[in-house]
């Protein structure tokens, strides 16, 4: 599949945007959750903006120079870190705590010693994204298990996380498989399908973001022991 430069630009855009709308209104339900540590989500969401408009957009198309894959290796790197530790604050069973922490660490190691194989400035760190991408959807999975074995499944649909959760989950099980197919089978998927898989999956996970904004309750209901 082919798809003209420009109409792949035009793409790009519409993915800023849907990433700065997120943001918005993250910010303008910001009320509902500002007492929770779900609070330093919404700056999440407009460093992940910024870090599109400046990788995807700026330094590819205007500077013309490759520095826009170092943008994205920091930006994973925050993204994956932050987010592990998110649910791992969230998590309530101390195995899964633990496992969530050993996850970051072994990330963290991976990104170490990838780099000993991949340029961090040039060339985007794979193998620790995949295996990220796992890790994550594995927490994911954890956090939905502890929800179902508890109270908390009665008003889990009013919970701003598990709709984010859900958004998530969404992205990297779509995503996994074709970076793995990209990675060790490149005849079979072309940088167009990527793209334009990418951006439907990202549109998705926004929407589900904005739905958990919107729909959420004022009161988070998490695990009242568990203060975050």
């Amino acid at each position: 599949m082919e798809i003209e430069r420009e109409h792949l630009i035009t793409l790009l855009y519409v993915i800023i945007s849907i990433e700065l709308i997120t943001a918005v209104v993250g910010t303008l339900y910001l009320k509902k959750y500002k007492d929770t540590k779900l609070k330093y989500f919404v700056f999440f969401l407009w460093y992940t903006a910024i870090n599109e408009a400046i990788g995807g957009i700026y330094l590819k198309r205007y500077v013309n120079i490759e520095w826009g894959d170092l943008i994205y290796n920091i930006y994973y790197f925050i993204s994956f870190g932050y987010l592990l530790i998110l649910y791992k604050n969230h998590l309530v069973n101390k195995r899964n705590k633990s496992l969530a922490y050993f996850f970051l660490v072994t990330y963290i190691a991976l990104l170490i010693i990838n780099g000993f194989y991949q340029n961090y400035v040039y060339e985007l760190q794979i193998i620790p994204y995949i295996a990220a991408s796992c890790f994550l959807v594995i927490t994911i999975s954890l956090y939905f298990i502890e929800i179902l074995n508890s109270q908390r499944v009665l008003y889990v649909s009013k919970n701003l996380l598990f709709w984010i959760s859900i958004g998530l989950l969404l992205y990297h099980i779509g995503n996994i498989p074709f970076r793995i197919l990209r990675n060790y089978y490149t005849d079979i998927t072309d940088a167009t399908t990527a793209f334009l898989l990418g951006a439907f999956l990202t549109v998705t996970m926004n929407l589900s973001f904005i739905f958990g904004f919107i729909w959420s309750s004022k009161k988070q209901k998490y695990y009242k022991k568990q203060q975050y």
